[in-house]
């Protein structure tokens, strides 16, 4: 979620022409920090980040923002200090120092955006900008400094933090090597691009103790002979659902489709669009919802953090599983044994089948939400409008998840025992999460 065109627009005119001292209503905009993770979320799709990587930015800059602010509020929010895997304890302020916390977490969460992805400097320009938005709005010098300076002090535990996260040792592990056997996945068209992160589940935990933590059971054993087993049955079902599908599914599969690079051929051209990947969507969602529910600052920052981190640890259990069983996608399973022409409606992305990711994600981030606004609560989703895509209304989390879990069949990338196994494992993440972290008191 971002602030209407409109309204940055007005924003900024303000700091050009109403030079006031009216810094707190600027700077303490709830909207003002949504439009922050928005420039985040644009900067990842532009690197083309993986949407598991994407989850790592999203997770470390919410953390940063929301220590900020639970510094600030300590009858309200606690820090996450001693309760995320190798957190410690993170500093305080100094008693009587003059922090301008909402500064302070803008200026953090930006910052460690930017250090953890790359490249360098991409959060630069926007980090500029806000701290000309403060002056311009008459924030005092005093209080102008302290805040800069107690940003920078919770971002360097914080940054120091995610380098032992096991990221950077994971970038030399040896590739994933492709067996061709029955049912066992292999890359697949157009781009037939290798394995994506299939060492994902060594990256730290922050709530779960271990990214086995839950293990789904088998999927349906790989019999495509035997007309009466589970396996074909989910495969004729699939293929059966894609060639059929109405305007209503379409539009359901293309609204969660979330392929942050789609690599379209036509003839001997070939090109890419982007979109904002399932982790990012989910980051607009908890924008839609704070503007909604009329969250001030620091619970809108709260929002974004808890489901920051639940959706950073679905991931790693989700990819556990993913490259423990191996499963072949459906396109080239019915490729191979059904219909050599057939294609599935949306891109099948590169990794195995077994579990679905953004219907793991979705049920977990659907948990996390469920817990700060309340379950029944309805919501329109418009993070889809900017890619051309018409929005969609919800009753709650709970009820966009199991949309999403349709999605990803009607899209032909997931057989639908997949979606539903990974929907009931994805909420039992989420409820875990919730249920240890003390975070609002």
């Amino acid at each position: 979620m971002r602030i209407a065109p409109v309204a940055i627009a007005g924003l900024l005119v303000l700091a050009a022409c109403n030079r006031k001292n009216d810094y707190e209503k600027i700077i303490h905009n709830p909207l003002l920090f949504s439009n922050t993770v928005y420039e985040l979320n644009s900067v990842v799709m532009g690197n083309n980040f993986s949407p598991i990587v994407a989850s790592r930015n999203y997770m470390y800059a919410s953390v940063a923002a929301y220590e900020v602010i639970a510094a600030g509020n300590p009858g309200k929010y606690e820090s996450l200090g001693g309760q995320l895997h190798g957190l410690s304890a993170v500093p305080q302020p100094r008693a009587g120092e003059k922090i301008d916390f909402e500064l302070a977490a803008l200026l953090a969460f930006s910052k460690l955006g930017e250090a953890v992805t790359f490249p360098e400097g991409s959060m630069s320009y926007y980090t500029d900008s806000l701290k000309e938005l403060a002056k311009d709005h008459g924030m005092p010098e005093d209080v102008f400094e302290s805040s800069l300076a107690f940003a920078d002090t919770v971002s360097s535990v914080i940054l120091k933090w995610s380098k032992k996260d096991n990221y950077l040792q994971s970038r030399t592990y040896p590739r994933y090597t492709v067996i061709d056997t029955p049912g066992r996945w292999v890359p697949t068209p157009p781009a037939y691009t290798s394995a994506m992160e299939p060492h994902w589940k060594m990256i730290r935990t922050l709530v779960l103790d271990s990214a086995s933590e839950f293990i789904p059971p088998r999927p349906p054993v790989f019999n495509i002979t035997d007309k009466n087993s589970k396996y074909y049955a989910e495969v004729m079902s699939i293929k059966n659902a894609v060639d059929s599908l109405n305007d209503e599914q379409k539009h359901i599969a293309d609204f969660w489709d979330d392929n942050p690079f789609k690599l379209n051929v036509s003839g001997h051209v070939m090109f890419g669009t982007k979109k904002f990947s399932p982790p990012g969507h989910w980051m607009s969602i908890v924008g839609i919802a704070a503007e909604k529910a009329k969250y001030d600052f620091a619970a809108t920052v709260y929002a974004y953090a808890i489901t920051a981190i639940t959706q950073f640890d679905a991931f790693i259990h989700c990819w556990d599983e993913k490259y423990r069983s191996n499963s072949a996608r459906p396109e080239t399973v019915i490729n191979k044994y059904i219909d050599q022409d057939w294609r599935p409606y949306l891109q099948t992305p590169p990794f195995p089948e077994y579990t679905c990711g953004h219907s793991t994600l979705s049920s977990a981030c659907a948990e996390a939400l469920t817990h700060v606004f309340g379950d029944n609560f309805s919501y329109t989703d418009t993070s889809e409008l900017e890619f051309g895509i018409k929005s969609r209304s919800f009753k709650s989390f709970r009820d966009a998840a199991i949309e999403n879990n349709w999605a990803l069949f009607y899209g032909g990338i997931h057989f639908h025992n997949s979606c539903i196994v990974s929907t009931e494992y994805g909420k039992k993440v989420g409820d875990f999460i919730v249920g240890r972290l003390k975070m609002r008191k």
